[in-house]
């Protein structure tokens, strides 16, 4: 069963608001999830990620990987650039 971090779509039309979540990748985008990991509001300037970056790792650790979308979004918080 691959697993992914992936964006959950949230929020009503025209007003996305994302969760990131950890979720089998045979699962539909909004449907059945593992675990919450951190929410994406791409509205405001500059769009605000917040992150729970022990969890995220842990989940990488167990061999999760990140979509595309979701591995920019941890380059640009510096999650690869931390040693720990």
């Amino acid at each position: 069963m691959p697993v992914r971090i992936r964006l959950a779509r949230h929020g009503a039309k025209k007003r996305p608001f994302y969760r990131i979540v950890v979720a089998d990748q045979e699962n539909p985008r909004d449907g059945r999830f593992l675990e919450t990991v951190g929410t994406y509001n791409p509205l405001p300037d500059p769009a605000v990620v917040d992150l729970k970056n022990e969890r995220v790792k842990y989940w990488m650790d167990q061999g999760a990987k990140p979509s595309d979308t979701v591995r920019n979004l941890l380059k640009k918080q510096g999650f690869f650039s931390n040693p720990t």
